[in-house]
């Protein structure tokens, strides 16, 4: 027995040595090997492609050009001949591509759970949020990135006059927090249509009283603190939460997205919630016979239309079909955006609605710069998406021609300088 324990304890010590070797050279492996890239860290990536629609203020469209992306951001802009390559960028080579911003949606109801986004408790739900309902890397979103849509503001529903907040969002990133780019990102507020059906139905007489009379208390609750943060009254209000994050409605730092379509109920928006309330607001959907209204939203100044989904009206005193889009065009609007509503229409399908309305008689580069640059500006985010400029976030896709153009694909999408979407490696579409 002692022989046997003998071995038994000389077999011990000896795998101890063998695990103790074997742990060390692992170590030390470990410790001459270069660091491995994290994987939320952007790589940077050379862009070589045909041609690059900038969509800055000079409007810049380069052929033959180079983009170079670094640490999320856009770090250079060139063409072939005057921007070399550094060492140590993944370079994309497509001579024969297009290189545009991340396509924007202004208006959109599936980046979150659709189930948590239409809480039709009272007429007016003010103390609603739609942070808690992202859903990080769903199905949606990735189709969405297989379309070029790397920003997009998720909405809580339109069955009522003012359903909450809604929350700007990056379509990519496994959490919330990645996701985020501002919460609030503006108050949503639906004028006719789906709200007359609201419960046992109520008329625009009592929406628009119903609206009014919330927005004069979160009005006055903001007010109260103004006076006290200017030092006229020594007074602190009590805080609440419930009308807090008006404030920032009221300070213009967040706009109101407003549903409204037919001409009468967008005269309303325009006169109550811009001209008296000073809100700035953006006119969600703006179909029908709503270009109608041209002149009062261009003596305003300020106010951003985001027209859709509905790309055509049957105009009952011309007995034509109008094109929507066209018509405000026409009428002399040039903050002039494109959106789909979704799941209305899929979020993937942006373009393809831009692409309706230059069929009814819209211009492609407006139709571009309208699901980019200018969608950007009407959600307050110019200075970081919507634009390929020095700087700014890198939200790219690269396609295989003008976007505007139902022919053409999405081949490679990036968002934040992260590829999140390659047709190569699996095609969604």
């Amino acid at each position: 027995m002692i022989g046997i324990r003998g071995r038994q304890i000389h077999s011990f010590h000896h795998g101890n040595r063998q695990a103790f070797w074997l742990i060390t050279s692992l170590l030390g492996l470990l410790l001459t090997m270069p660091p491995l890239a994290r994987a939320d860290v952007p790589e940077k990536l050379a862009f070589r492609v045909g041609k690059v629609v900038t969509m800055d203020d000079e409007d810049r469209v380069l052929n033959n050009a180079i983009v170079l992306v670094c640490g999320g951001k856009i770090e250079k802009i060139g063409t072939i001949k005057d921007l070399p390559i550094p060492d140590g960028y993944t370079l994309i080579d497509r001579p024969d591509h297009w290189l545009v911003p991340g396509l924007v949606e202004a208006h959109d109801h599936a980046v979150g759970s659709s189930s948590d986004l239409h809480d039709y408790v009272y007429l007016t739900n003010p103390g609603l949020r739609t942070t808690s309902a992202l859903v990080p890397e769903s199905e949606n979103l990735k189709r969405a990135r297989a379309g070029g849509v790397t920003t997009a503001l998720m909405l809580p529903g339109s069955g009522n006059n003012l359903s909450g907040f809604g929350t700007l969002t990056k379509l990519a990133g496994d959490t919330v927090d990645k996701m985020l780019i501002r919460a609030p990102g503006c108050v949503k507020i639906a004028q006719a249509g789906n709200p007359e059906r609201y419960w046992y139905g109520v008329s625009r007489c009592f929406m628009y009283y119903n609206l009014r009379q919330t927005l004069q208390k979160a009005l006055a609750y903001h007010q109260k603190w103004e006076r006290y943060e200017a030092g006229e009254t020594a007074e602190k209000p009590e805080f609440d939460l419930f009308w807090d994050d008006f404030r920032a409605v009221f300070r213009r730092d967040i706009i109101a997205l407003v549903h409204t379509q037919w001409y009468q109920v967008v005269m309303s928006s325009v006169d109550m919630l811009a001209k008296k309330l000073h809100m700035r607001i953006v006119l969600g959907h703006a179909t029908f016979e709503a270009y109608k209204t041209a002149p009062l939203v261009i003596e305003q100044q300020d106010i951003y239309t985001c027209n859709g989904p509905r790309q055509i009206h049957f105009d009952q005193h011309q007995r034509k079909i109008m094109g929507n889009a066209a018509r405000w065009w026409q009428g002399g609007v040039r903050k002039l955006g494109i959106n789909t509503d979704a799941p209305v229409v899929p979020q993937e399908e942006l373009p393809f609605q831009a692409a309706m309305a230059c069929h009814y008689g819209w211009h492609p580069y407006p139709a571009l710069r309208g699901i980019t640059r200018i969608a950007a500006e009407t959600l307050m985010l110019e200075d970081r998406v919507g634009s390929i400029v020095v700087g700014r976030d890198a939200d790219l896709g690269l396609w295989t021609g003008d976007p505007i153009d139902p022919r053409s694909a999405c081949e490679l999408t990036v968002i934040n300088g992260q590829i999140v979407y390659d047709a190569a490696k699996k095609r969604e579409f």
